[in-house]
């Protein structure tokens, strides 16, 4: 059994071009599955055995241990997917998980950022803010050190970058040098399956990175490295997906911000603005990268929740 397992993953990232995050998730899922499956079965455990009654019962025990919805529907899929893969090898005659209905989905919106407290946030590094969102001047008489200043510099490129282009933390890590077009304002981004698409780059976020560029040259010089990768930690390595939520948490700790606030919730903030001001969630769903218009259309909930309060509050007869 978990030999299969170890051969759909190498064809879900030979044949379906899956990124490694990918693989890693269908890994650290089937495992757990497999497992649940070899202690009910015994460890002679083969696929040809597994029912839908054995699966449900993999489920209820997800339920029982306190897994979310999400968590248990997502793990439902991975089995699927997996046994699916057997049935078309002719290794299963049918998908005994194909039938299965995972936990119905509760309504949830994504948190998003105020565009108050995202220009708060930007403007953190380097800086700091106040809850008022004001600059903190440092100490009289006193500067920051050359790795405080590469730091901010970087930091704040990262944040503008990822808020500007509505990025997920793993497209803006992944960002290469050569991705990038200052002059026309834009990048080419490998998103989810290793898909290409082109985002836009405000002014602001254009202004950060080229700035961080310069600093990025004298890391690299001063690390005795070369790599492709805009974002880079002290040791000139890429920059991981944890170190950008670590720095991340740090910043909205300092500005003042709901400390609930990620990476992807700049990501929600950007749809959610450009909604706000009228852009067509046809154009939204291309920059995020959606395959599923019904994917996007999740931030017209959070622009209509809003505009239902505004009316609550400002209508006489609401």
């Amino acid at each position: 059994m978990r030999r299969t397992v170890s051969r759909f993953l190498q064809a879900l990232a030979i044949e379906k071009n899956a990124s490694e995050w990918t693989v890693k998730s269908y890994r650290e899922d089937l495992t757990q599955a497999v497992d649940f499956f070899v202690e009910q079965l015994g460890e002679e455990a083969s696929v040809d055995r597994l029912t839908p009654r054995l699966i449900r019962s993999y489920l209820a025990w997800l339920s029982e241990k306190g897994y979310a919805k999400s968590t248990v529907a997502r793990r439902l899929a991975g089995v699927r997917s997996w046994l699916r893969y057997l049935c078309r090898l002719g290794e299963l005659s049918s998908n005994p998980a194909e039938g299965i209905k995972g936990p119905k989905q509760g309504a949830h919106l994504p948190h998003f950022l105020t565009e108050e407290d995202t220009v708060k946030l930007l403007h953190t590094p380097g800086t700091g803010a106040n809850k008022k969102g004001k600059p903190v001047k440092s100490a009289k008489g006193s500067k920051p050190s050359p790795r405080q200043t590469w730091v901010a510099t970087r930091d704040r490129a990262l944040l503008e970058t990822i808020y500007s282009a509505g990025l997920r933390v793993s497209e803006a890590v992944g960002l290469n040098v050569e991705d990038l077009d200052l002059d026309g304002q834009s990048a080419i981004i490998r998103g989810k399956g290793k898909k290409e698409r082109l985002v836009i780059l405000g002014k602001p976020a254009v202004a950060a990175i080229r700035e961080w560029l310069v600093q990025r040259k004298q890391l690299l010089h001063h690390a005795k490295k070369e790599t492709p990768a805009v974002f880079l930690n002290l040791r000139g390595a890429r920059l991981t997906t944890r170190s950008v939520a670590r720095l991340l948490h740090h910043y909205v700790v300092e500005a003042g911000l709901n400390p609930e606030v990620s990476p992807h919730t700049l990501r929600h903030s950007f749809a959610t603005h450009l909604l706000n001001h009228g852009a067509e969630i046809r154009g939204v769903q291309e920059l995020l990268g959606h395959q599923n218009l019904a994917t996007t259309q999740i931030y017209t909930h959070l622009t209509t929740t809003r505009l239902q309060e505004s009316y609550r509050q400002a209508h006489p007869r609401a």
